[in-house]
Protein backbone atom coordinates (compact mmCIF):
# COMPACT_ATOMS: atom_id res chain seq x y z
CA UNK A 1 0.00 0.00 0.00
CA UNK A 2 1.31 3.43 -0.91
CA UNK A 3 0.53 6.43 1.27
CA UNK A 4 1.88 9.91 0.62
CA UNK A 5 4.17 8.37 -2.00
CA UNK A 6 5.72 5.95 0.52
CA UNK A 7 5.68 2.20 -0.16
CA UNK A 8 7.62 0.74 2.76
CA UNK A 9 8.55 2.00 6.19
CA UNK A 10 11.37 0.68 8.28
CA UNK A 11 13.03 2.55 11.11
CA UNK A 12 16.46 1.48 12.31
CA UNK A 13 17.78 2.39 15.76
CA UNK A 14 14.72 4.39 16.83
CA UNK A 15 15.70 5.65 20.28
CA UNK A 16 12.17 6.10 21.65
CA UNK A 17 10.96 2.56 21.08
CA UNK A 18 13.11 -0.45 20.22
CA UNK A 19 10.29 -2.75 19.26
CA UNK A 20 9.59 -4.68 16.10
CA UNK A 21 6.21 -4.49 14.44
CA UNK A 22 4.47 -1.91 16.62
CA UNK A 23 0.77 -2.31 15.89
CA UNK A 24 -1.55 0.39 14.66
CA UNK A 25 -4.67 0.40 16.85
CA UNK A 26 -6.68 2.94 14.85
CA UNK A 27 -6.39 5.90 12.55
CA UNK A 28 -7.14 9.56 13.26
CA UNK A 29 -9.19 11.89 11.10
CA UNK A 30 -7.80 14.53 8.75
CA UNK A 31 -9.04 18.09 8.36
CA UNK A 32 -9.90 20.13 5.31
CA UNK A 33 -7.27 22.91 5.32
CA UNK A 34 -4.63 22.30 8.01
CA UNK A 35 -1.10 22.72 6.57
CA UNK A 36 -0.15 19.37 8.14
CA UNK A 37 -3.21 17.14 7.71
CA UNK A 38 -5.58 19.11 5.47
CA UNK A 39 -6.71 17.02 2.54
CA UNK A 40 -7.99 20.08 0.62
CA UNK A 41 -4.86 22.18 1.17
CA UNK A 42 -2.92 22.28 -2.14
CA UNK A 43 0.46 22.87 -0.44
CA UNK A 44 -0.23 20.83 2.70
CA UNK A 45 1.48 17.60 3.74
CA UNK A 46 -1.77 15.58 3.89
CA UNK A 47 -0.12 13.56 6.68
CA UNK A 48 -1.97 10.56 8.08
CA UNK A 49 -1.82 9.82 11.83
CA UNK A 50 -1.96 6.42 13.52
CA UNK A 51 -2.80 5.55 17.12
CA UNK A 52 -0.22 3.00 18.21
CA UNK A 53 -0.31 0.16 20.73
CA UNK A 54 1.93 2.07 23.17
CA UNK A 55 -0.58 5.00 23.25
CA UNK A 56 1.67 7.10 21.02
CA UNK A 57 0.76 8.60 17.67
CA UNK A 58 2.85 8.10 14.54
CA UNK A 59 2.87 9.53 11.04
CA UNK A 60 4.70 8.65 7.84
CA UNK A 61 5.02 11.51 5.35
CA UNK A 62 7.21 13.48 2.96
CA UNK A 63 7.84 17.20 2.91
CA UNK A 64 7.69 18.72 -0.57
CA UNK A 65 10.08 21.04 -2.37
CA UNK A 66 7.59 23.87 -1.64
CA UNK A 67 8.40 23.42 2.06
CA UNK A 68 12.08 24.32 1.76
CA UNK A 69 13.98 27.12 3.40
CA UNK A 70 17.08 26.50 1.33
CA UNK A 71 17.57 23.90 -1.42
CA UNK A 72 17.49 20.34 -0.04
CA UNK A 73 16.33 21.49 3.43
CA UNK A 74 12.88 21.86 4.98
CA UNK A 75 12.08 25.19 6.65
CA UNK A 76 12.49 25.01 10.44
CA UNK A 77 9.05 26.53 10.96
CA UNK A 78 7.42 23.64 9.10
CA UNK A 79 9.48 21.14 11.09
CA UNK A 80 8.22 22.79 14.30
CA UNK A 81 4.67 22.80 12.92
CA UNK A 82 4.74 19.01 12.48
CA UNK A 83 6.20 18.55 15.98
CA UNK A 84 3.39 20.74 17.33
CA UNK A 85 0.73 18.75 15.42
CA UNK A 86 2.09 15.51 16.85
CA UNK A 87 1.56 16.99 20.31
CA UNK A 88 -2.23 17.30 20.27
CA UNK A 89 -2.56 14.14 18.22
CA UNK A 90 -0.61 12.25 20.91
CA UNK A 91 -3.30 13.30 23.37
CA UNK A 92 -5.94 12.07 20.93
CA UNK A 93 -4.11 8.73 20.70
CA UNK A 94 -4.24 8.36 24.46
CA UNK A 95 -7.72 9.80 25.10
CA UNK A 96 -10.18 10.98 22.43
CA UNK A 97 -10.42 13.22 19.38
CA UNK A 98 -13.03 15.23 21.30
CA UNK A 99 -10.35 16.83 23.50
CA UNK A 100 -8.85 20.07 22.20
CA UNK A 101 -6.17 22.45 23.34
CA UNK A 102 -3.70 25.07 22.23
CA UNK A 103 0.07 25.25 22.48
CA UNK A 104 1.44 27.12 25.49
CA UNK A 105 5.09 26.56 24.69
CA UNK A 106 7.36 24.37 22.64
CA UNK A 107 11.09 23.77 22.92
CA UNK A 108 12.42 22.47 19.60
CA UNK A 109 15.83 20.93 19.04
CA UNK A 110 16.98 20.68 15.43
CA UNK A 111 19.42 17.76 15.30
CA UNK A 112 20.08 17.30 11.57
CA UNK A 113 18.88 18.88 8.33
CA UNK A 114 15.44 17.58 7.36
CA UNK A 115 15.26 16.74 3.65
CA UNK A 116 12.22 17.07 1.41
CA UNK A 117 11.03 14.30 -0.94
CA UNK A 118 12.22 11.67 1.54
CA UNK A 119 10.27 9.53 3.99
CA UNK A 120 9.99 11.08 7.46
CA UNK A 121 8.50 9.32 10.49
CA UNK A 122 6.98 11.33 13.32
CA UNK A 123 6.10 10.18 16.80
CA UNK A 124 4.37 11.84 19.73
CA UNK A 125 3.88 10.47 23.24
CA UNK A 126 2.19 12.08 26.24
CA UNK A 127 4.76 12.52 29.00
CA UNK A 128 2.58 14.17 31.65
CA UNK A 129 -1.08 15.13 31.92
CA UNK A 130 -3.18 16.99 34.48
CA UNK A 131 -6.82 18.01 34.28
CA UNK A 132 -5.77 21.24 32.52
CA UNK A 133 -2.32 20.74 30.99
CA UNK A 134 -0.45 18.22 28.84
CA UNK A 135 3.28 17.77 28.17
CA UNK A 136 4.20 15.75 25.08
CA UNK A 137 7.49 14.56 23.61
CA UNK A 138 7.51 14.65 19.81
CA UNK A 139 10.18 13.46 17.39
CA UNK A 140 10.97 13.29 13.67
CA UNK A 141 13.19 10.56 12.20
CA UNK A 142 14.48 9.69 8.76
CA UNK A 143 13.71 6.19 7.46
CA UNK A 144 17.04 4.91 8.84
CA UNK A 145 16.02 5.92 12.36
CA UNK A 146 18.23 9.00 12.70
CA UNK A 147 16.69 11.62 14.96
CA UNK A 148 16.25 14.81 12.92
CA UNK A 149 14.33 17.03 15.36
CA UNK A 150 12.43 16.74 18.61
CA UNK A 151 10.37 18.93 20.91
CA UNK A 152 8.74 19.10 24.28
CA UNK A 153 5.33 20.61 23.68
CA UNK A 154 3.08 22.01 26.43
CA UNK A 155 -0.64 22.40 25.80
CA UNK A 156 -3.55 23.79 27.74
CA UNK A 157 -6.83 21.93 27.28
CA UNK A 158 -9.61 24.18 26.00
CA UNK A 159 -13.16 23.75 24.83
CA UNK A 160 -13.24 23.91 21.04
CA UNK A 161 -15.64 26.91 21.18
CA UNK A 162 -13.01 28.90 23.09
CA UNK A 163 -10.48 28.15 20.36
CA UNK A 164 -12.69 29.08 17.41
CA UNK A 165 -16.30 30.18 17.58
CA UNK A 166 -18.92 28.67 15.31
CA UNK A 167 -16.68 25.87 14.06
CA UNK A 168 -17.91 22.30 14.22
CA UNK A 169 -14.78 20.17 14.75
CA UNK A 170 -16.54 17.13 13.27
CA UNK A 171 -17.24 19.07 10.10
CA UNK A 172 -13.65 20.37 9.88
CA UNK A 173 -12.03 17.01 10.79
CA UNK A 174 -14.19 15.23 8.22
CA UNK A 175 -11.81 12.86 6.45
CA UNK A 176 -11.07 9.33 7.63
CA UNK A 177 -8.96 7.72 4.95
CA UNK A 178 -8.75 3.95 4.99
CA UNK A 179 -5.44 2.34 4.16
CA UNK A 180 -3.74 -0.99 4.78
CA UNK A 181 -1.21 0.19 7.39
CA UNK A 182 -1.52 -2.25 10.30
CA UNK A 183 1.90 -1.81 11.87
CA UNK A 184 5.00 0.33 11.67
CA UNK A 185 8.17 -1.73 11.77
CA UNK A 186 11.16 -0.97 13.95
CA UNK A 187 14.43 -2.86 13.69
CA UNK A 188 16.56 -3.60 16.72
CA UNK A 189 20.27 -3.55 16.17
Amino acid sequence: MEICGINEVEIVNCRTERKKNMKVISKQRNSKMCIICGMDNPIGLKAQFYNMEDESVMTIFKYKEEHQSFPQRVHGGLIATMLDELGLRALWAKKSEDIFGVTLSMEVKYRKPVPYDETIIGKGLVKKETSKFIVIDTELFDKKGNLLANAEVKYIKLDVNKISKEVDPHEEMCYLIDDDIKEINFKNE
